[in-house]
Protein backbone atom coordinates (compact mmCIF):
# COMPACT_ATOMS: atom_id res chain seq x y z
CA UNK A 1 0.00 0.00 0.00
CA UNK A 2 1.12 3.66 -0.57
CA UNK A 3 2.63 5.21 2.62
CA UNK A 4 0.58 8.59 1.58
CA UNK A 5 -2.51 6.22 1.71
CA UNK A 6 -1.93 5.03 5.22
CA UNK A 7 -1.43 7.83 6.72
CA UNK A 8 -4.38 9.45 5.16
CA UNK A 9 -6.22 6.40 6.77
CA UNK A 10 -5.86 7.69 10.58
CA UNK A 11 -6.54 11.15 9.46
CA UNK A 12 -9.93 10.18 7.81
CA UNK A 13 -11.37 8.46 10.85
CA UNK A 14 -10.48 11.27 12.83
CA UNK A 15 -11.90 13.49 10.80
CA UNK A 16 -15.13 12.17 10.64
CA UNK A 17 -15.30 11.33 14.37
CA UNK A 18 -15.31 15.02 15.03
CA UNK A 19 -18.35 15.27 12.53
CA UNK A 20 -20.12 12.58 14.28
CA UNK A 21 -19.47 14.51 17.47
CA UNK A 22 -20.39 17.57 16.54
CA UNK A 23 -23.40 16.05 15.57
CA UNK A 24 -23.80 14.19 18.60
CA UNK A 25 -22.97 17.29 21.16
CA UNK A 26 -25.78 19.21 18.89
CA UNK A 27 -28.11 15.85 19.61
CA UNK A 28 -27.26 16.62 23.02
CA UNK A 29 -28.43 20.19 23.21
CA UNK A 30 -31.37 19.47 22.06
CA UNK A 31 -32.63 17.03 24.34
CA UNK A 32 -36.36 16.73 25.82
CA UNK A 33 -39.17 16.03 28.07
CA UNK A 34 -41.58 12.88 27.81
CA UNK A 35 -44.57 11.50 29.43
CA UNK A 36 -44.39 9.49 32.57
CA UNK A 37 -41.37 10.47 34.00
CA UNK A 38 -40.19 13.29 35.71
CA UNK A 39 -39.05 15.81 33.79
CA UNK A 40 -35.31 16.10 34.45
CA UNK A 41 -35.08 13.22 32.76
CA UNK A 42 -34.44 13.99 28.91
CA UNK A 43 -34.39 12.20 25.84
CA UNK A 44 -31.65 12.56 23.30
CA UNK A 45 -30.72 10.54 20.54
CA UNK A 46 -26.50 11.66 21.10
CA UNK A 47 -25.48 8.28 21.68
CA UNK A 48 -26.63 7.50 17.89
CA UNK A 49 -23.52 9.08 16.01
CA UNK A 50 -21.05 7.62 19.12
CA UNK A 51 -22.56 3.81 17.93
CA UNK A 52 -21.82 4.99 14.60
CA UNK A 53 -18.30 5.82 15.35
CA UNK A 54 -18.07 2.65 17.17
CA UNK A 55 -19.23 -0.17 14.54
CA UNK A 56 -17.25 1.85 11.83
CA UNK A 57 -14.07 2.29 13.34
CA UNK A 58 -13.84 0.97 16.70
CA UNK A 59 -15.25 1.42 20.02
CA UNK A 60 -12.29 3.89 20.90
CA UNK A 61 -13.59 5.90 18.08
CA UNK A 62 -17.20 5.57 19.93
CA UNK A 63 -15.64 6.57 23.09
CA UNK A 64 -14.32 9.79 21.58
CA UNK A 65 -17.62 10.68 20.39
CA UNK A 66 -19.00 10.43 23.65
CA UNK A 67 -16.17 12.70 25.35
CA UNK A 68 -16.31 15.39 22.88
CA UNK A 69 -19.89 15.84 23.07
CA UNK A 70 -19.60 15.99 26.91
CA UNK A 71 -16.88 18.67 26.89
CA UNK A 72 -18.71 20.27 24.76
CA UNK A 73 -21.76 20.05 26.63
CA UNK A 74 -19.82 21.17 29.62
CA UNK A 75 -20.20 24.54 28.89
CA UNK A 76 -23.98 24.71 28.36
CA UNK A 77 -24.48 22.63 31.24
CA UNK A 78 -27.28 23.38 33.98
CA UNK A 79 -25.77 20.30 36.21
CA UNK A 80 -22.50 21.90 37.20
CA UNK A 81 -20.95 19.03 35.19
CA UNK A 82 -21.86 15.74 37.35
CA UNK A 83 -24.76 15.29 34.20
CA UNK A 84 -21.92 15.31 31.34
CA UNK A 85 -19.66 12.98 33.71
CA UNK A 86 -22.38 10.28 34.44
CA UNK A 87 -23.40 10.57 30.19
CA UNK A 88 -19.71 10.23 29.23
CA UNK A 89 -19.38 6.67 31.53
CA UNK A 90 -22.76 5.53 30.38
CA UNK A 91 -22.38 6.43 27.10
CA UNK A 92 -18.60 4.19 27.15
CA UNK A 93 -20.91 1.51 28.85
CA UNK A 94 -22.99 1.36 25.70
CA UNK A 95 -20.21 1.68 22.61
CA UNK A 96 -16.91 -0.13 23.95
CA UNK A 97 -19.05 -3.55 24.07
CA UNK A 98 -21.07 -2.91 21.31
CA UNK A 99 -18.13 -1.67 19.26
CA UNK A 100 -15.70 -4.98 20.87
CA UNK A 101 -18.50 -7.88 19.93
CA UNK A 102 -18.90 -6.27 16.38
CA UNK A 103 -15.28 -6.22 16.02
CA UNK A 104 -14.94 -9.53 16.42
CA UNK A 105 -18.14 -10.89 14.65
CA UNK A 106 -18.44 -8.30 11.86
CA UNK A 107 -22.41 -9.78 11.04
CA UNK A 108 -25.28 -8.69 11.67
CA UNK A 109 -26.19 -11.01 14.67
CA UNK A 110 -23.13 -9.67 15.62
CA UNK A 111 -24.16 -5.93 15.03
CA UNK A 112 -27.07 -6.33 16.87
CA UNK A 113 -25.80 -8.42 20.14
CA UNK A 114 -23.22 -5.58 20.50
CA UNK A 115 -25.96 -3.38 20.63
CA UNK A 116 -28.05 -4.77 23.10
CA UNK A 117 -24.99 -5.84 25.17
CA UNK A 118 -24.22 -2.46 25.38
CA UNK A 119 -27.53 -0.93 25.83
CA UNK A 120 -28.11 -3.28 28.38
CA UNK A 121 -25.01 -2.60 30.38
CA UNK A 122 -25.76 1.35 29.88
CA UNK A 123 -29.10 0.92 31.26
CA UNK A 124 -28.23 -1.50 34.51
CA UNK A 125 -25.05 0.43 35.53
CA UNK A 126 -27.55 3.44 35.43
CA UNK A 127 -28.40 2.54 38.56
CA UNK A 128 -25.41 2.64 40.43
CA UNK A 129 -24.01 5.56 38.43
CA UNK A 130 -27.11 7.84 39.52
CA UNK A 131 -27.52 6.75 42.84
CA UNK A 132 -23.47 6.75 44.05
CA UNK A 133 -22.85 9.40 41.82
CA UNK A 134 -25.34 11.91 40.50
CA UNK A 135 -27.73 12.24 42.91
CA UNK A 136 -25.84 12.89 46.30
CA UNK A 137 -24.46 16.12 43.86
CA UNK A 138 -27.81 16.69 42.70
CA UNK A 139 -29.11 16.74 46.67
CA UNK A 140 -26.65 19.15 47.41
CA UNK A 141 -29.17 21.94 45.83
CA UNK A 142 -32.24 19.72 45.88
CA UNK A 143 -33.58 17.86 49.33
CA UNK A 144 -34.46 13.82 48.30
CA UNK A 145 -37.77 14.39 49.65
CA UNK A 146 -37.82 17.10 46.53
CA UNK A 147 -36.23 14.37 44.17
CA UNK A 148 -38.61 11.73 45.59
CA UNK A 149 -41.72 14.15 44.90
CA UNK A 150 -40.72 14.26 41.40
CA UNK A 151 -41.25 10.57 41.04
CA UNK A 152 -44.10 10.46 43.65
CA UNK A 153 -46.21 12.67 41.10
CA UNK A 154 -45.93 9.97 38.43
CA UNK A 155 -46.41 6.72 40.89
CA UNK A 156 -47.42 7.45 44.52
CA UNK A 157 -46.09 3.70 45.15
CA UNK A 158 -42.12 5.05 44.94
CA UNK A 159 -40.75 5.38 48.44
CA UNK A 160 -37.21 5.16 48.11
CA UNK A 161 -34.46 6.31 45.65
CA UNK A 162 -33.20 3.33 45.00
CA UNK A 163 -36.84 2.04 43.67
CA UNK A 164 -37.00 5.27 41.84
CA UNK A 165 -34.43 4.91 39.79
CA UNK A 166 -35.28 0.76 39.21
CA UNK A 167 -38.40 1.44 38.60
CA UNK A 168 -38.46 5.05 36.56
CA UNK A 169 -33.93 5.52 35.36
CA UNK A 170 -33.04 2.02 34.35
CA UNK A 171 -36.23 1.34 31.36
CA UNK A 172 -35.86 5.21 30.56
CA UNK A 173 -31.66 4.89 29.86
CA UNK A 174 -32.73 1.16 28.09
CA UNK A 175 -35.56 2.74 25.79
CA UNK A 176 -33.43 5.86 25.16
CA UNK A 177 -30.54 3.52 24.10
CA UNK A 178 -32.66 1.88 21.72
CA UNK A 179 -33.61 4.58 19.93
CA UNK A 180 -30.30 4.75 18.79
CA UNK A 181 -29.78 0.81 18.15
CA UNK A 182 -32.92 1.25 16.31
CA UNK A 183 -32.08 4.19 14.09
CA UNK A 184 -28.27 2.90 13.51
CA UNK A 185 -29.58 -0.53 12.32
CA UNK A 186 -31.78 1.83 9.67
CA UNK A 187 -29.55 4.03 8.48
CA UNK A 188 -25.66 1.96 9.09
CA UNK A 189 -25.72 0.23 5.71
CA UNK A 190 -26.34 3.17 3.64
CA UNK A 191 -24.43 5.74 5.53
CA UNK A 192 -21.10 3.24 6.05
CA UNK A 193 -19.47 3.31 2.57
CA UNK A 194 -19.35 7.50 2.82
CA UNK A 195 -18.10 6.74 6.44
CA UNK A 196 -15.47 4.88 5.40
CA UNK A 197 -14.88 6.87 2.25
CA UNK A 198 -15.52 4.02 -0.26
CA UNK A 199 -18.20 5.99 -1.29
Amino acid sequence: MNPHIKKSIPVRKLVVTAMLAALSSVLMMLSFSVPFVPSFLKLDFSELPALLASFTFGPVYGILVCLVKNLVNVFFTTTGGIGELANFLLGTLFVLPAGLIYKQHRTLKGAVTGALVGNTAMAIISLPVNYFLTYPIYMKFLSEEAILGMYKAIYPGTDTLIEALTIFNIPFTFVKGLFSVIITFLIYKRISPLLKGRK
